[in-house]
């Protein structure tokens, strides 16, 4: 079957099967590796991408119900000349990278957040994350970041 669907602001067509995920064809088929899978069952959170606007656990949805949809990520949060988002500027700035596996799906959740509600209050920014797990920062730098962009004092 033939998926048209618009990737990072450019419209893309590919041939998939019915039962792929929407991350297997970002990965293998259109070799944008910054979606992790990470359990294959929807619950870390590594696989966020953002589908119209809303972030989804793309390891398990269908690729097919992607069709005509626009989807969003972490490769196109930065600007065309590679400069960083302000939240993928801050995660450098406050510490919230360490071994970088979750962060695509955080940076996803979160971009989502930030475009619906500007200035998140923490408690906000913690609910927001729950379908995400860090192993290794323990979250407050994750926080940390959100914060620093939405303007609040550290």
């Amino acid at each position: 079957m033939i998926l048209e669907l618009t990737i990072n602001g450019s419209k893309r067509t590919v041939d998939i099967t019915g039962d792929e995920s929407l991350l297997s064809v970002l990965r293998d088929r259109m070799d944008l590796r910054g979606a992790k899978d990470g359990c294959s069952e929807g619950e870390c959170g590594a696989c966020t991408v953002l589908l119209d606007g809303q972030p989804i656990d793309s390891c398990i949805y269908p690729a097919a119900a992607a069709s005509e949809r626009r989807v969003t990520t972490v490769e196109g949060l930065a600007a065309p000349d590679g400069e960083l988002s302000a939240l993928q500027q801050a995660f450098v700035k406050a510490g919230a990278v360490q071994c970088g596996y979750c962060t695509p799906g955080f940076l996803m959740t979160l971009t989502a957040l930030l475009a619906h509600n500007p200035a998140p209050a923490r408690a906000e920014i913690i609910d927001a994350v729950s379908g995400n797990i860090c192993r290794c920062t323990g979250y407050l730098q994750i926080v940390d970041a959100v914060a620093q962009v939405a303007g609040e004092p550290r």
